[in-house]
């Protein structure tokens, strides 16, 4: 399976307790954080739902 680097960009603070909660299932606590993770179905609908706050970069 691929792997994909997540980079948080914007702060989770003034976001819906979902949004924030997301971003913690991520693994993401501060901006710049960065995290490599499988690109599984479930990942990829957590990253779009706080597509607006990452970054995401496909790995080779």
């Amino acid at each position: 399976m691929a792997k994909i680097k997540i980079t948080q960009v914007k702060s989770g603070i003034d976001r819906s307790e979902r949004q924030k909660q997301t971003l913690i299932a991520l693994g993401l606590r501060k901006i710049n954080a960065t995290k490599e993770v499988e690109a599984t179905p479930q990942i990829l609908g957590m990253v779009n739902k706080v597509s607006h706050l990452v970054k995401v970069e496909e790995l080779a």
